[in-house]
């Protein structure tokens, strides 16, 4: 039987050892019954900056279409939420109809880490609710953005849990689709 094919979301791709970690994760994949999809699998052909980017772009949206499922590292990147490019691989797979589990190493919820980092930039409104801009802090007592977390609300998710957590997570929650 083939194994469900499960695309590996999440801010590793910019790490100096980027194929190492992936290649970890897609072992871990395989040791659960997974055939990991890595980003970086693709191969494209060297191109202009602007034209290697969009490359990368169409190719791993292609991936996440190949695959059946995404699990995605929503450990706060660059900031106090997950990865740009993987908020946006988890709202496609959830367009196309792909199951889309999900995990952080943070302990930390959304709000509090939304505070600190504009305390930091001393763009924390004196009231703790508002940025100095006047916009609101989003405080649902969420991991992240609303929107994201809502995307994984009807499916496993594994706050400040491990990769491996959100495999035995994902396991569970594919048992059907593997029969």
């Amino acid at each position: 039987m083939a194994r469900l094919r499960v695309y590996l979301a999440g801010p590793e791709v910019f790490l100096p050892d980027a194929v190492a970690a992936g290649a970890e994760k897609k072992r871990l994949c395989a040791q659960h019954g997974f055939e990991g999809v890595f980003p970086l699998d693709a191969e494209l052909e060297a191109a202009s900056p602007r034209a290697t980017g969009l490359a990368i772009s169409a190719a791993n949206e292609a991936l996440i279409r190949s695959s059946e499922l995404v699990i995605a590292n929503m450990t706060p990147f660059r900031g106090p939420s997950a990865d740009v490019g993987t908020a946006y691989e988890m709202g496609f797979a959830r367009a196309l109809g792909k199951r889309v589990l999900a995990y952080t190493e943070s302990a930390v919820s959304f709000a509090p880490r939304t505070r600190a980092f504009l305390a930091e930039r001393d763009e924390l409104a004196a009231d703790g609710e508002r940025a100095t801009n006047g916009t609101s802090i989003e405080a649902f007592e969420l991991a992240d953005n609303l929107m994201l977390v809502g995307a994984l609300a009807e499916q496993a998710y594994e706050p400040s849990g491990s990769f491996e957590a959100c495999l035995l997570l994902a396991k569970r929650a594919t048992v059907g689709a593997l029969r």
